[in-house]
């Protein structure tokens, strides 16, 4: 069974699993790091699909930057027909491409687990 998790980062949500590389809105982190992606709202594991109400706090998905780049020009251009308005804009999101590591339960509630064996 494949593994995967629905998280949401920049007003957008995502379906990811292990491997899957993704372009992101601008994280602020350095090429390299490895960063928690959150909130995860829904994850299908060997455990079965969880669906967050709003979210799970018990699990975790990790990435890694692999880069910073800006996405391609959106041309934005209005006009009003017959009256000489018009108006052209211009627009490229800054993005992060990041790789996913791991989807897993926190590191906390892993603690709390040992703990009470």
């Amino acid at each position: 069974m494949e593994s995967y998790a629905v998280i949401k980062t920049g007003g957008k949500q995502y379906r990811v699993k292990p491997g899957d590389v993704i372009r992101i809105e601008r994280l602020p982190a350095d090429v390299g790091a490895e960063v928690a992606l959150s909130p995860v709202l829904a994850v299908n594991d060997e455990k079965g699909f969880r669906l967050g109400t709003p979210e799970l706090t018990d699990i975790q998905v990790t990435g890694t930057v692999t880069d910073r780049i800006r996405d391609r020009k959106v041309i934005s251009f209005k006009h009003k027909r017959r009256k000489g308005y018009r108006r052209k804009i211009g627009h490229r999101q800054n993005l992060t491409v990041c790789r996913i590591d791991a989807i897993g339960a926190t590191a906390q509630k892993e603690q709390e687990s040992d703990h009470g064996a």
